[in-house]
């Protein structure tokens, strides 16, 4: 089976996302990375999936930086590069016969040169749904585990009322 690795184009997400446009509007961008990381990561779990999130960094002079958070590898692009530049870069490299590759991104100027990589692309808005509908399942089958009092016995008083009929009847 082939390993699943999603490049994100981080700005662009939060550019787009309902949930941190506003955010990136009014130039918040530390919460705004904040909240797409978090949801991520909440995919990545969940669907078994290696994601890796750029930013741009062209106009902050220094080095790449790069850090893992949750399970989401996050890395700030080198001075005078792009987001987009270092993405398609790395989709040609890991666009191997053990990877599938999805960008996602709503740039169309990158959409073309994933796809002459091979790579598959994800829009801003697809992605968003995808998290949104594991966030959804996710909350689903937690609404359903009991969490209040652990069990101290097997069964519960309906069954061990049948267990006492039962013993009352071999007496």
């Amino acid at each position: 089976m082939k390993k699943r690795i999603l490049l994100v184009d981080g700005y662009n997400m939060i550019a787009f996302w309902k949930e941190t446009r506003q955010l990136f509007k009014t130039n918040q961008l530390d919460e705004a990375r904040e909240t797409l990381l978090r949801k991520l990561n909440h995919y990545a779990n969940f669907e078994h999936i290696d994601i890796i999130c750029v930013f741009d960094a062209q106009f902050v002079p220094g080095n790449r930086q790069r850090y893992d958070q949750y399970r989401v590898s996050v890395i700030f692009t080198e001075e005078d590069e792009t987001a987009d530049s270092y993405i398609e870069r790395s989709a040609a490299e890991m666009n191997t016969i053990q990877n599938l590759v999805e960008v996602a991104t709503s740039d169309l100027n990158e959409q073309w040169g994933i796809f002459s990589q091979g790579a598959l692309r994800v829009s801003a808005r697809e992605l968003e749904e995808r998290v949104n509908t594991v966030k959804s399942d996710l909350d689903k089958m937690s609404a359903h585990i009991d969490l209040t009092t652990p069990k101290l016995r097997p069964w519960d008083e309906t069954q061990l009322g049948k267990l006492q009929n039962l013993l009352n009847e071999i007496k």
